[in-house]
């Protein structure tokens, strides 16, 4: 009887990370790639990109703010 290999899952490149997580931020999300993601993602590399995406998003919207004032 043979014993089974622990799958291995596959890293996911920082472009994966990064639109999982702006559609996350959008709220679109489809099952199969929620679900791949799953898989694929780790809790840091999530938390990094969020960090990153809401700095990105606010500074964008700090700067559009001041050429609407301006």
């Amino acid at each position: 009887m043979e014993m089974a290999e622990p799958q291995k899952t596959a890293n996911a490149t920082p472009l994966q990370v990064f639109k999982a997580v702006f559609w996350s931020f959008i709220g679109i999300r489809r099952r199969a790639g929620h679900e791949r993601d799953a898989v694929s993602l780790k809790p840091a590399q999530v938390i990094v990109a969020g960090i990153i995406g809401a700095i990105l998003l606010v500074l964008g919207l700090v700067t559009l703010v001041h050429f609407i004032i301006r």
